[in-house]
């Protein structure tokens, strides 16, 4: 079968189209034929080297990516037989997601909802649960202020509806106008183009001068560390996000003395009962056309290198995926 292979740490080009042998499904195990598989940030991360503090049992070659979408196709030894033909999302960290067909615990698999595309179960699989986790871990009220940095991407634009949806006032944070245009089409109250100079001034302007009282930040480095400067005193900021260089540097005696509450990636890092549970809410809601994941680009697998470069060339909007 078809798979792409990080052949040794470095820039896309390293990500090879390659065949193996098929995979065998076995005890308690099914394989699933794959239709998507969602392109995260971090997979670039992992690929380039730079993750390598993070995972460092992960070394090349190795197939990269964390997730599947679609049909089981054979069932291993002890598995109910009913498992066949359906459509599935799974985790697949172990083994990789770049791939035809994957070999799956069938501990781990999640239904995929009647209403809910493929690709949208896809775009949901690690997205959907971190942002509905996030947002109830947040525990928002209505008329609150909330500032969501990566607006335009694939978690950010969940955010940006979730917190819309208890009532909250949305900032949406990025960079361009057609991300922009997009966080107000989802919800947005205020926009803020954070390429430009001075957006934290216009944070802080929306919010009549208080600043938002809760901070997704999904965007790190300098960018993170000026929106906690702008944070209301006794608001919320989530550290959860790298792509700005890093996670944002916040002094924690700082923010002891302004007292807000800051949460970093660990609170992100779900045990597998919640990761389910979050997973599930995340499809019932877009299958039920309360949430839209935001699919912006899709490459077949051959084409994961383009799909790499142009997320980290951030000209991407929403989520990136492989069609198989």
């Amino acid at each position: 079968m078809r798979v792409v292979r990080a052949t040794k740490f470095g820039g896309a080009e390293v990500l090879v189209p390659s065949e193996v042998a098929e995979p065998v499904a076995g005890p308690g195990q099914v394989v699933v034929d794959v239709l998507f598989a969602p392109v995260l940030f971090l997979d670039t991360q992992i690929r380039s080297g730079r993750a390598r503090d993070w995972f460092p049992a992960v070394a090349p070659p190795y197939v990269p990516g964390a997730g599947v979408a679609g049909e089981v196709t054979a069932v291993g030894e002890g598995v109910d037989p009913d498992w066949m033909g359906r459509q599935v999302v799974a985790d697949t960290a172990g083994d990789g997601g770049y791939l035809e067909r994957a070999v799956a615990a069938v501990t781990g698999l999640i239904a995929v909802p009647e209403g809910l595309g493929m690709a949208e179960a896809a775009a949901l699989l690690h997205d959907g649960r971190t942002a509905v986790g996030l947002i109830e871990q947040a525990g928002l009220r209505a008329e609150e202020w909330v500032l969501v940095l990566g607006a335009g991407g694939g978690l950010g634009s969940l955010l940006v509806q979730l917190a819309h949806g208890t009532g909250a006032r949305v900032i949406g944070a990025a960079r361009g106008k057609q991300k922009l245009d997009l966080a107000q089409e989802l919800g947005a109250v205020a926009m803020v183009d954070y390429s430009q100079s001075g957006w934290p001034e216009r944070v802080l302007a929306a919010t009549g001068g208080a600043g938002p009282d809760m901070v997704f930040d999904g965007v790190g480095g300098e960018i993170g560390r000026a929106a906690f400067e702008v944070t209301a005193r006794g608001g919320q900021f989530s550290a959860h996000g790298t792509p700005g260089g890093g996670f944002a540097s916040i002094d924690r005696q700082e923010a002891e003395r302004r007292q807000i509450s800051v949460r970093g990636i660990e609170q992100v890092q779900f045990a597998p009962t919640d990761a389910r549970r979050l997973t599930e809410r995340a499809m019932s809601e877009a299958a039920a056309g309360r949430i839209r994941p935001i699919i912006g680009q899709t490459f077949p697998l051959e084409r994961a290198a383009d799909a790499h470069r142009a997320i980290e060339a951030r000209d991407v909007i929403g989520k990136t995926l492989l069609e198989i």
